[in-house]
């Protein structure tokens, strides 16, 4: 498949030279012809020195299926091709080595191996976001072609260089395996689909295929009829005052259209998820934020010269010292980050009980302080965005972010535009986690397109992405936990400190959900709990998986087994007396209800749990829907269209979760309709507004107003005698509306700070020779499995995540800039790093949820750190108090008996 063309982009004014010029290499001096079999072709190019086989194949020969996840670092695998039979990354090798050779993209394989491999992959559910699985695709292409029959370990080996932020790779091998005995003939192709796609059922990922192949286009996969490429310029210090922008010799170079500063922008130049704190553009006379603060924006006939002319971009600098310290950052004397604001963002507080005098009347006190790390998403698609003007002055823009309606509202602001002469339309990203609710490069992009007249797309690079986009928040946790002679827990005392970076995004928010489950999954009668959230010049922090719930989790479980020690109780013991039961207390004071789930799934793990010499245990709660007196709102329609297809819409983001395919299954079952002909769309024209993709809400949201429209539509079907046909043409609004929550610390005898919870306890079992993490495994109540096969892949996927931030994970810094921002430095496991992970999923109904289901998105990684601390604290004596543990990734410890 070529480069995705957007429909309707043709303009009615006349294609500039400088555009139309915009895919054509210059035959000139500089560059040099290559001659290669591509696809089974003989094809040439002129290429420009030091250019890559992966700029080659998608900019020369409009190929799509290589994704650029990190070049030039050659550290991700996305790119993967077969150079002459080998699965080669192809943004590490030039053009001018395949010179000759015989290279084959997953465009080029036989329709017979395309239709193998990626029934392989959806049958497994190898596939979530999916940007990553074509170059796994095409490395099983060249791996079974030599190895016939390899081990697990051996396609753990193979998979070295691949990166994925989804999956936790279990299912990719599960996948690989299957299509080696499919075409050793032990196995029969998968047939994709079931006969009944309702709820409970493993119905494929909605357009698995296409997204294995890397024939689905994102973002940057999509052109329009006379697109130019933008780039920005980025700060060179964290905090400087900028003297002067000087754009002359940006402007001189050969095929820049136009540059874009903070001078252009007519609307809002600061924009925010809940602060208008973040300017587009820093203009000058005004002081740098952080190291990924926007200077300028250019557009230009290519990607290669927006970003050269954007390097030509000249800026005087008046450079001052970085506040990088949140402590420092606290002080009376401490220079503002934002001088209108102060350094202080936040301060959640709430308490329950009397702790002082639960303190002293206890028979256990024990007490720590803990420190979590900065730690980057890396999800494998960096950010991108499309704009396209429209008549009348409206732009249609095409993004990949965690909610198109926010993403609308911001732009209005921002380009003084009504938010009717905005479409946004969701192009379902490749992977995001959190880091995507925030405005990366919209603003910049439209503004290029209104300047320009013309489409216009932006894509950051991997570096430029680090610089820009926030990040998990380290969180400084001084705690204090107590209980009485049997071991019961009597109180909580904490103070958390969290650096948010340059700006607030939703810091405030993360904090206020690290103070509110600081008591974790257990009755606790008296907490005092403290929560400061703090600017500084580091590169922002925000929403990430988990939403600060993970740092508490990391503190208190590693509290509780201390003071397990004490009484004489061993962690399962402990945690099987105060877990919180039927009708008590949740940390702010919320009674829960149809918490079963909590002790079923710590039952679930017990077996394993004694089984293991040196095991450690923890439990987790995490909020469904983002609560905490904020309105959470589900909205879906359903339409039927000509031929009896039906057309399902929603306001949430598919990023890799499954939500449309669940979406359609939660549709099948509510309307007693057949899967049948079927297409999910996201986009603001649908006045679907469901607010961010977040606090794992989606599944819980969307699922209760599908069930609502279906309800509607199932009632108009039998009216009709069961004839669709009939209905052609009509809409099926759903809606669900939780208004009821309340903050943290509100004055209420049952205060209802969410709508609900998911549960879950992990185990973490170490090798008794190394103490390294072999196996580390996952009970979750999940409510209901829409689809286990999804289900399961969300939990791996957050386990191996919580796994690399136990162990090795960490986004170092240093005076505010990133100081190890490349895919290996940044310490995500790989394929061959991860141990086993084994999921357990426990159904124990939600009445609140669609069909009984909670959401798991998040919960997946809460308890996986203080799991794994527990079992190194059983293989050396050493309690871990800071992220990550790395002296259990990097070299084997030594073992302590005890």
């Amino acid at each position: 498949m070529t480069t995705s063309e957007v429909p309707g982009s043709e303009r009615d004014d006349t294609t500039s030279a400088a555009v139309s010029s915009a895919s054509v290499a210059p035959a000139s001096a500089s560059t040099k012809s290559v001659a290669f079999e591509l696809n089974g072709q003989s094809v040439s190019a002129r290429v420009r020195p030091g250019e890559t086989l992966l700029q080659t194949l998608r900019d020369r020969f409009d190929l799509i299926s290589p994704k650029d996840g990190c070049s030039p670092q050659g550290q991700c695998g996305c790119c993967v091709v077969k150079v002459n039979g080998q699965g080669v990354t192809s943004c590490a090798m030039k053009t001018t080595k395949v010179e000759g050779k015989t290279v084959v993209s997953n465009e080029g394989l036989s329709e017979a191996e395309r239709t193998l491999i990626a029934s392989c992959y959806v049958a497994t559910g190898g596939v979530q976001c999916g940007f990553c699985i074509p170059g796994f695709v095409s490395r099983t292409s060249a791996l079974l072609d030599r190895n016939p029959d390899p081990s697990r370990d051996e396609i753990r080996k193979a998979l070295g260089v691949h990166l994925c932020r989804c999956t936790g790779y279990v299912k990719i091998l599960d996948a690989i395996e299957l299509a080696a005995k499919v075409k050793r003939g032990e196995a029969e192709l998968p047939v994709l689909g079931v006969d009944e796609p309702g709820v409970g059922k493993r119905l494929p990922r909605y357009k698995g295929s296409q997204y294995a192949l890397g024939d689905e286009p994102y973002v940057e996969d999509m052109t329009a009829q006379g697109m130019l490429h933008g780039a920005v310029r980025l700060a060179d210090h964290p905090r400087a005052v900028v003297k002067r922008i000087d754009t002359k010799a940006a402007l001189l170079l050969d095929g820049v259209v136009a540059i874009v500063t903070a001078a252009d922008v007519v609307g809002a130049r600061r924009y925010g998820l809940i602060e208008q704190d973040w300017p587009s553009f820093v203009a000058e006379g005004e002081t740098t934020s952080m190291v990924g603060d926007v200077m300028a924006a250019v557009a230009a006939v290519d990607r290669y010269t927006a970003r050269e002319a954007a390097k030509l971009v000249e800026i005087e600098y008046e450079v001052l010292e970085p506040i990088t310290d949140p402590m420092q950052a606290m002080a009376k004397d401490a220079p503002q980050v934002h001088a209108s604001r102060g350094n202080l963002l936040s301060t959640t507080k709430y308490a329950r009980g009397d702790v002082v005098q639960a303190f002293a009347n206890s028979a256990h006190v024990v007490k720590e302080s803990f420190r979590t790390q900065t730690i980057e998403h890396l999800y494998m698609e960096p950010e991108a965005c499309m704009a396209v003007p429209r008549d009348a002055g409206k732009l249609q823009v095409f993004s990949q972010g965690q909610g198109v309606y926010d993403d609308r509202r911001q732009l209005g602001r921002a380009l003084a535009l009504a938010e009717t002469d905005i479409t946004v339309t969701l192009v379902s990203n490749g992977g995001a986690f959190g880091g995507k609710e925030d405005l990366s490069i919209q603003v910049q992009t439209c503004l290029l397109a209104q300047k320009c007249g013309h489409p216009v797309k932006l894509t950051l690079s991997r570096d430029e992405s680090i610089r820009i986009h926030p990040k998990r928040h380290p969180i400084w946790m001084d705690y204090e936990v107590a209980c009485d002679e049997k071991g019961k827990l009597t109180a909580v005392r904490t103070k958390m400190i969290a650096d948010t970076g340059a700006y607030a995004s939703v810091g405030a928010k993360v904090v206020e959900r690290a103070a509110g489950h600081a008591c974790g999954a257990y009755a606790v009668p008296n907490v005092s709990v403290e929560g400061h959230c703090v600017y500084t010049n580091n590169p922002p922090n925000g929403a990430m998986r988990g939403f600060g719930v993970n740092q508490a989790a990391f503190a208190l479980e590693q509290l509780i087994d201390a003071l397990g020690e004490k009484v004489g109780l061993d962690p399962f013991e402990m945690r099987e007396l105060n877990l919180l039961r039927e009708g008590e207390r949740f940390g702010p004071g919320q009674k829960l209800r149809n918490c079963a789930g909590l002790l079923r799934t710590l039952e679930a793990v017990k077996e394993q749990y004694y089984g293991a010499k040196f095991a450690g245990i923890a439990c987790g709660i995490k909020n469904v829907g983002i609560g905490n007196g904020m309105i959470d709102v589900g909205r879906a329609r359903i339409d039927v269209l000509a031929g009896g297809k039906i057309r399902l819409g929603h306001g949430m983001t598919e990023m890799g979760q499954g939500l449309h395919t669940v979406a359609l299954q939660m549709m099948c079952e509510s309307t007693g309709l057949p899967l049948g002909e079927v297409e999910v769309e996201v986009c603001t024209d649908d006045d679907l507004d469901c607010g961010m993709t977040t606090a794992s809400r989606a599944t819980v949201l969307v699922g209760n107003a599908v069930i609502d429209a279906g309800k509607k539509l199932k009632n108009d079907l039998e009216a009709a005698g069961g004839d669709l046909s009939q209905l052609e043409g009509r809409k099926y609004r759903g809606e669900f509306l939780c208004d009821w929550t309340v903050k943290p610390g509100t004055e209420a005898d049952d205060p209802v700070t969410h709508l609900s919870f998911g549960f879950a306890a992990q185990v973490a079992i170490l090798d008794e020779e190394t103490g390294k993490v072999k196996k580390l495994l996952a009970a979750h109540d999940v409510g209901k499995a829409i689809n286990p096969t999804l289900c399961e892949g969300q939990i791996e996927g957050s386990v191996h995540m919580g796994l690399g931030y136990a162990l090795s994970e960490e986004l170092q810094l240093e005076g505010g800039f990133p100081k190890n921002a490349t895919m290996r430095k940044i310490g995500v496991l790989r394929a061959h790093e991860t141990p086993e992970i084994e999921v357990i999923l426990v159904e124990e109904p939600e009445p609140m949820g669609p069909f009984g289901a909670r959401g798991v998105g998040e919960i997946g990684l809460v308890p996986t750190a203080p799991a794994v601390a527990g079992a190194l604290y059983k293989f050396d004596g050493r309690r871990r108090t800071v992220l990550p543990m790395r002296d259990n990734y990097e070299k084997p410890a030594r073992s302590k008996s005890k």
